[in-house]
């Protein structure tokens, strides 16, 4: 059988990327298939999707901003007589709707059915919804080539251990889709994983590389005669464990993402996390930074209780405690969520067209703001913090890895020039209008 797997891109226009990761998914999928069965993968970000392309059988894994994306590849394969399968996060939270436009649809993980679902359809009986809820990682899935992994800036491999999360955020539906207790990669299957990757970068895409301690003391351990470098996400509280921030750091820990969803004490208060006050977030980040581990926030705006000021102080709070990096996003009500169910209720989505669902587009009415005060405000903040000047005034607090730090900060720089073009070529109101508006902050 000839199968052709496919990660969209987020419009029929290939991006042009500087740092390219590669869709781990896929590779997964092909290392779950039998012997005897021809593999293709395509990563629309990197090459276009070959259409007429002989092949039994078309997977196509999603998210929801390039779900329209998906269901359109899936349309025209449908055309040619392919049968298609989709699968990913949003054909998971909205499995029905993915299957009016494929054959059948994976619901969660791919583990324990991929194989039988390719079973059935060589025996002609496929079915329309394949699920197996948390499935065991135990098995070695071996991943034999990374496409495109030469283009990227970075070059980095990703590579997960772990899966469940027992936060449970009214805004992500991780939680849901893999469950509230961690399972985890044996140890061994991780370090064989990196021996063959023969790479030296790697980004661990766990929710939370530290979620469970004891797995990550051995893993930490495990890996270190390896000397390789790695970035994770992890929760600040991570910074309450000394010993195993030493051994991250030892095991060759160059940078952390964070969730830094407010600098609200009212809104911490109300939140899932451990460090409830804005003390103790900034304790926790001096902390980390001392062991030579670069942050990189991941930033939310427009919850019910952020307001115009709300970006000047998030400014503020990253420049004072020298952060890396930050990555700057709207909250995004993505379906499957409290959130989503939240704000559908109160009649506040402004859209339910799933290619604005980027994290960059506000889709909702704000509680404290304008649809526009919250966009521009954004884009303000996201140029201020990427300012030279202010990339400057951080490295000497980030000189363990001066290179990465600088590269990081230009490639936002330069990201961010080009979004607040496109923003104003694309606003309502008149270029001179949002020229103002960013120059002169978020309004009060």
């Amino acid at each position: 059988m000839n199968i052709l797997l496919i990660s969209p891109s987020g419009s029929e226009i290939r991006a042009r990327k500087s740092m390219i990761l590669p869709q781990l998914a896929l590779f997964i999928l092909a290392g779950l298939t039998p012997p005897g069965h021809s593999v293709t993968i395509i990563e629309e970000e990197i090459e276009p999707v070959p259409l007429d392309l002989d092949c039994d059988l078309v997977g196509l894994s999603c998210m929801t901003s390039n779900a329209p994306r998906a269901y359109a590849l899936a349309e025209e394969f449908r055309k040619r007589g392919r049968t298609v399968v989709l699968g990913g996060i949003h054909p998971t939270v909205l499995p029905d709707e993915g299957l009016r436009h494929a054959d059948a649809v994976v619901v969660g993980e791919a583990e324990g059915v991929w194989e039988r679902l390719l079973d059935d359809l060589g025996r002609g009986r496929l079915q329309r919804i394949y699920r197996d809820p948390c499935p065991p990682l135990e098995r070695y899935i071996p991943i034999r080539h990374y496409k495109g992994l030469e283009k990227g800036f970075f070059r980095i491999i990703p590579v997960m251990t772990t899966r469940g999360c027992p936060y449970d955020c009214d805004f992500c539906c991780v939680h849901d889709i893999f469950g509230p207790k961690i399972r985890h990669v044996p140890v061994e299957n991780v370090v064989r994983y990196l021996g063959e990757s023969g790479g030296k970068r790697f980004m661990f895409l766990d929710d939370n590389i530290v979620g469970d301690p004891r797995y990550a003391r051995d893993l930490f351990r495990a890996i270190q005669p390896l000397r390789i470098r790695w970035v994770g996400q992890a929760s600040l509280s991570f910074a309450l464990d000394k010993e195993l921030l030493r051994l991250a750091a030892d095991s060759g820990c160059g940078g952390l993402f964070f969730g830094l969803e407010s600098v609200s004490e009212s809104r911490l208060a109300t939140m899932r996390k451990s460090l409830k006050r804005i003390g103790e977030l900034e304790k926790a980040i001096q902390e980390i930074m001392s062991f030579g581990i670069i942050l990189m926030a991941s930033v939310i705006f427009g919850f019910d209780d952020d307001t115009a000021e709300t970006f000047g102080e998030t400014l503020e709070f990253l420049n004072r405690n020298r952060v890396g990096s930050a990555a700057f996003n709207i909250l995004t009500p993505y379906p499957g969520t409290r959130t989503y169910r939240q704000l559908k209720g109160e009649n506040r989505l402004l859209t339910e067209d799933w290619r604005r669902y980027d994290h960059s587009t506000v889709v909702f009415e704000p509680a404290g703001m304008t649809p526009t005060q919250l966009a521009l405000g954004r884009l303000w903040t996201r140029k201020e913090f990427t300012r030279t000047s202010n990339i400057i005034r951080r490295l000497p607090h980030n000189l363990a890895h001066p290179l990465f730090y600088l590269a990081l900060n230009i490639l936002s720089h330069q990201t961010c020039k080009a979004e607040i073009r496109d923003y104003r070529r694309s606003a309502a109101g008149g270029v001179d209008g949002q020229k103002g508006q960013l120059a002169q902050g978020p309004e009060n």
